[in-house]
Order: C-alpha cells, then structure tokens, then sequence
C-alpha cells in the first residue's frame, strides 16, 4: 500500500532506460545465437526478471553486470548448454507474463519442442494466442493443447511461410520474426507493426547474422539461415515511461527533465503534448517536460499504431486532460477495454463518460461490438484523493498520476504491478519532490 500526499508540483530529474518492450524480446532472442550475446541498458523491472527466470530454466546463463561508468546495467546471456524446461519450473517461472509464447520459435529451433502454461498479462482487451499457434502451425509445428498448457513439438526444421496479419500486431510480428529468421526458406510477412522496438528487434537480428528487408508497405520478408551467433547491443530508451513522467508533469504542475528519452521516437507524443499546452526542451541527453503555467487545452485524439499516437501514452495522457479546459474525446483503436481505469479518475473528481460509438475520425474494428472504447473527457476538475486499486501496468501509473495531482491522501494498493514495467518508480518519485511513502 502506497499512501500519495498530492498537490505538490513534480520538479526534478528522471532517468529511462531500455524499452520494457524490447528488452524483454532481445533477450528471448539471445535463444537463437550461437555464442553469448550482451544486452545493454537494461532495466531493473520486473519483466526482466521474469525472463531472466525463463531462460535459466531453459539453460541459458544469464550473469547481470555493470555497464562500465554508464549507470545503465548489462545482461551477458550464454545459450550454450540450452535445454527443455520442466513445465513446473516455466509455470512457476512465467506467472502472469505472456512472454512464454515468444520462446516457441527459437525452442522449437534449438530443441524441437517448446511448452507453453496459461497465460496471463494485463487486463486491458483480449489478446488471443491462437493466432500464435496458427502461424507456429504455418511454419510446420504440431500443437497440442493440454490442460495446463500446449506442447509444441517440431519433427523437423521449420520451414518459410506467408503470413498476413489482420491487424498489425506488435506481439504477432515479433513471433514470426522469432520463428522466420532460422526457418528454411522466405517467410513473408505483411502487415506488420513496425514499432521502434520491432525495428531494434530487427536490429539485433541482424547483428546475428538474419536477413531481414523491410518495405515500405509494412512488409517484411525474412530469408532464413542455418545458424545465429550472439549479438552485443544497447536496447533503444523506453519512449513509454518517458511520456508517462512528461504526463506527470504536466498533470500536476510541474518540470520534470527525462534523461535518456529519445525525441525521434516520440514525434508523435510531442506533437500532442504541446497541442495540450505542455512545452518541452530537446536535449543531447534527454527531453524537459514543463507546465507553463495558464491553462491546458482540450483536443481530439486516437490511438493507433505506429507511428499514431501509442495507446500506451493514452492513459497517462487521460489524467492530464482532467486538467485541462472544455473536452477532450479520445477513440481507442488498440484495445477495446482500455479505459477501465478512469472509474477510480471519476471518483477522484474526474469527469471522463464512455461510449460504445468510435468518437474519432474514422470508424474502427471495435465500433459494433459492443466495446466502451472511447471517453470524453470534461474539464478542468479538481481531483481529490482516494483509495485506488491497480488495476494494470499502465493504468496503475495513471492511478499514481492522479493521485500525484490531488488534494490530499491516497491510499494505492497493488502497486507491485507497477514494478513490471517502471525501474525504481518509488525512488525517481521521491527525487522529484513527491510525498510518497509505504504504509
């Protein structure tokens, strides 16, 4: 339990390091390599944990050291004695996550077999697997679902594919790209998200030795080969938790400098956050983000992939937009139950309604289904401390934003959830002046 004074500007320094989002992908790619491979700037963040886990599990070494006089830390992953997992130990192991799904490919390579347990992840829509299993299946694999989980077995080397995505997914594209880049033959891949941290992901790859062509098209066309080697690389800043201290200064007053964020990675969250009224400085070695003072002002936003504003900005941005004046309509066409948190923002004195209807400029694949998958949002309200639960990763950070911006207390609860995603959120919160302490 996390008890929040709010009311106090944020003024202070923050630093990011590599992206959740990629860091944990790179290191289920170290599976593929031949010899170590060492990832740099690495998080201190549960995921990493998580993963860290999965791969001793499955044999690899994984020695965690500094990063000579950068703060950043360094993973050294030796795959050399890689071996199947006991389905206890993966359970155990894998908890909540769902990145059990991306060791398939490279276990289905390096073993023949691969096993997957019940998966879990964050609350925020449905994110089906079977699509997984039926490109697995595609590249060759037999899958046989089991009441604790799905083996997968291989009987021989997978082989090249095509494969179109009916959405661009961030988690199907890095599967293929897993499974493709030592299958026999061309895999072609179209639709597929080209994230930054599917682009570094590519990176990697070809550091390894993949052959890998990007076009313009969002299609990727992968020539397979017959062996990986380790790669040494230093993960891309986490352009997630840099707007999300940037949407915490600006929702409680304050200046908040980021050290580490990366601006070409964030054009699009920029563009907004002074559209809303934020400013913001560009740095050799970070972003500052500031209020300015006066009042913010309300817009129209939809999510959507790369390079639209992330959905993942959105629910930080939504606590800022509280604060500003007239309405804000955000359409989410991500995930379509991604607004759950802004019960406890509107018992907080927030004024955010939900509706079924795609409140944005063209209609989206979760309009007739009966989704409440966008919000209008009326200020300026004056939030006032709560008892809040948290409920995911994201939406939990928000919670803490709002909580940051209020007058008066705030008892949070489950503020573990937190941890998989923000390194030492407690300390950089602490560092920037907030009253903040565990009860």
């Amino acid at each position: 339990m996390l008890e929040v004074d709010g009311g106090t500007p944020l003024s202070g320094t923050v630093r990011v390091r590599g992206a959740k989002n990629l860091v944990s992908k790179a290191m289920v790619a170290s599976l593929l390599g031949s010899s170590p491979s060492v990832l740099r700037g690495v998080p201190r963040i549960r995921d990493v944990e998580v993963v860290t886990g999965l791969l001793e599990v499955h044999g690899v070494r994984v020695e965690s050291q500094p990063d000579g006089d950068s703060p950043d830390g360094q993973l050294v992953m030796d795959p050399s004695n890689v071996e199947q997992g006991s389905i206890v130990d993966i359970d155990a192991h894998a908890g909540a996550s769902r990145i059990p799904i991306l060791f398939c490919g490279p276990l289905l390579h390096r073993l023949g077999k691969a096993f997957i347990p019940d998966l879990g992840g964050c609350r925020i829509g449905d994110r089906p697997i079977d699509f997984h299993l039926d490109v697995l299946r595609q590249f060759g694999a037999t899958v046989d679902k089991t009441p604790g989980g799905i083996q997968l077995e291989a009987r021989q080397r997978l082989q090249g594919t095509q494969v179109e995505l009916p959405y661009p997914s961030v988690g199907a594209t890095e599967q293929v790209l897993l499974t493709a880049v030592t299958a026999e033959g061309v895999t072609e891949l179209k639709n597929a998200a080209i994230e930054p941290e599917i682009m570094d992901l590519v990176a990697i790859l070809q550091k390894m030795g993949a052959i890998i062509s990007v076009d313009t098209d969002r299609c990727f066309r992968i020539l397979g080969v017959d062996e990986l080697t380790g790669y040494t690389h230093r993960a891309l800043p986490d352009r997630i938790e840099a707007a999300s201290w940037a949407s915490a200064a600006l929702a409680t007053g304050g200046e908040v400098f980021v050290a580490g964020a990366h601006q070409p990675d964030m054009i699009t969250f920029l563009n907004v956050f002074r559209q809303i009224g934020g400013t913001f400085d560009v740095t050799e070695t970070g972003i500052r983000f500031s209020h300015p003072g006066g009042d913010l002002s309300s817009l129209p936003l939809e999510t959507d992939v790369h390079p639209g504003f992330m959905t993942d900005w959105q629910q930080p941005l939504v606590v800022a937009l509280t604060q500003a004046t007239g309405l804000s309509i955000i359409h989410e066409t991500v995930y379509e139950n991604r607004f759950g948190f802004t019960d406890a923002i509107n018992r907080m004195g927030g004024t955010i309604q939900l509706y079924r209807e795609c409140l944005g400029g063209t209609p989206c694949r979760f309009g007739r289904k009966n989704f409440k998958h966008s919000a209008v949002i009326s200020g300026p309200t004056k939030l006032r401390g709560a008892d809040i639960e948290v409920p995911d990763l994201r939406g939990g950070f928000s919670h803490l934003i709002a909580a940051l911006a209020a007058e008066g207390t705030s008892r949070v609860s489950g503020i573990g959830i937190i941890n998989r995603g923000y390194e030492d959120f407690l300390d950089k919160l602490a560092a920037l002046g907030a009253k903040v302490q565990m009860a």
